[in-house]
């Protein structure tokens, strides 16, 4: 089998005592807390304990995270089976429902790509992690509390990872190596130590401060009374940014913030956009090299490698006849080192065609069409903090999607796109709801207030509707 089936193969159990204490004491809170602090169990286990650490049960690799997310899981049918005592009701929306998708397209053409049971075993690990960890956090995150919850724990984490990649910077050993799963000793890049945590790469432990960035500024910019609290996520993210020695983080970490500064034009988005597709189409007739070519010009730290990246992309287009049916086995022969997908939307083409790739597309553009019609609904009403909550988020994302063109997730720093997609499907669907639920009352006051003799007889849903057209409600 290629290196492309990493679930399914061999390997051994590894596990420490201090992970195997760590995880069944985060167990026990998940199955106990109440919902809304289920969260922070879960999060500081899944992204912790490095990946390495896994039991291996006939060639089926059970991460901690996974066994994690099996209890998670657990906890969620328990609650599901049980009314819910503050009324809130699970509504499946396009972001959910496009995740899904993404997940059945991903299975059916990876495995018939291969032909082969390692491959069906790889994508029904796919299939567990973000079915599972997506709809997790659906089910823990309902509305702007539990996400400014979230953020802070976040900011908790980020404090954490920076001070043991302080001390891996300083010293060129892992911290999180006492509990096994990362090498002990760090990479080195240009004679800098290239801090990781606990994550599998450099690139995903600044990526992982990066893209939380946004949020730390927005609970700041949103609730001043979390100010602590919001400086100490910036420090911690910032840190993680730089002791990585990469270029990626620091480009998704800009753009974080320069999608914040353009707040100020929130209501000119639209030709903002479409200047921006414009300008590049300008530039790709223009250049002598494709305007994907600007990839390869991102070299922020030095040494980097933006030459790969854009040969990737570049290699990827040429050969779309390869890949757009089922994806393809063979992207290490198109050059050198072109194994490396360190591309999210390659790899994810890669592994599942073009129809693959258009719905994880369309995952990213729901998620900023929700965020957009939500936040003009608070807009309207005058919800200026729930306004800001919804641009932060929506700077989270569009750092993710810079973050994309130079790396791919491949340890538990997926679970954070997991968790950003969740908050984001979260607030859509609150505001959407709330919508909906002034609609109705709005037509249920308007009929009563209309006097029996002037009712007309609802007697069937063609009437009902055909009212409701004489008599649309005021939004």
């Amino acid at each position: 089998m290629s290196e492309l089936v990493r679930f399914g193969g061999g390997g051994e159990t590894a596990i420490t005592l201090a992970a195997g204490i760590a995880v069944a004491l985060a167990i026990l809170l998940i199955l106990l807390l109440p919902r809304k602090y289920v969260v922070v169990p879960f999060l500081l286990a899944i992204l912790l304990i490095p990946i390495g650490e896994k039991i291996v049960v006939g060639g089926i690799h059970l991460m901690m995270f996974r066994v994690v997310l099996f209890f998670g899981g657990f906890r969620l049918l328990i609650s599901l089976m049980i009314p819910s005592s503050n009324g809130a009701k699970f509504r499946m929306n396009s972001i959910d429902w496009a995740v899904i998708l993404w997940c059945i397209s991903s299975v059916i053409t990876f495995t018939v790509l291969w032909g082969e049971w390692q491959a069906l075993i790889n994508r029904i690990g796919f299939v567990y992690n973000t079915i599972g960890g997506y709809f997790i956090f659906r089910f823990l995150l309902h509305d702007e509390e539990d996400v400014d919850r979230v953020t802070r724990l976040f900011a908790v984490i980020c404090a954490i990872v920076a001070v043991c990649m302080t001390v891996e910077y300083l010293t060129g050993r892992n911290a999180f190596s006492y509990f096994g799963g990362v090498a002990t000793f760090s990479r080195a890049r240009d004679g800098n130590i290239r801090a990781q945590g606990p994550f599998e790469h450099p690139l995903l432990a600044g990526t992982f401060g990066a893209m939380l960035l946004p949020l730390f500024l927005g609970l700041w910019w949103q609730e001043r009374k979390y100010k602590g609290t919001a400086i100490l996520g910036v420090i911690s993210a910032t840190i993680m940014a730089i002791l990585c020695w990469s270029s990626t983080p620091l480009l998704a970490y800009a753009a974080g913030i320069g999608a914040l500064f353009f707040w100020p034009f929130r209501k000119k988005m639209r030709p903002l956009r479409w200047g921006a597709a414009l300008s590049l189409i300008a530039l790709h007739l223009v250049m002598k090299a494709p305007v994907w070519a600007l990839i390869a010009r991102a070299d922020v730290v030095g040494g980097s490698s933006g030459y790969h990246r854009y040969e990737l992309v570049n290699m990827f287009i040429r050969n779309f006849g390869e890949w757009w049916l089922l994806g393809t086995k063979n992207s290490g022969a198109w050059g050198w080192d072109m194994f490396d997908t360190s591309n999210q939307y390659v790899e994810t083409g890669v592994t599942g065609g073009l129809l693959t790739l258009i719905i994880f597309i369309a995952i990213i553009v729901y998620c900023f069409k929700g965020l957009g019609i939500a936040r003009e609904n608070e807009e309207a009403k005058g919800n200026s903090a729930a306004e800001r909550r919804l641009w932060v988020l929506g700077a989270a994302l569009f750092s993710t999607a810079v973050a994309f063109l130079g790396i791919s997730y491949f340890d538990q720093t997926v679970f954070l796109w997991y968790c950003l997609l969740a908050m984001i499907a979260a607030l859509t669907f609150s505001a959407d709801a709330a919508r909906h639920a002034a609609t109705e009352s709005d037509r249920s006051f308007r009929f009563a207030a209309m006097g029996p003799s002037n009712r007309p007889a609802l007697t069937n849903a063609r009437t009902e509707n055909r009212f409701l057209r004489h008599f649309p409600p005021r939004v």
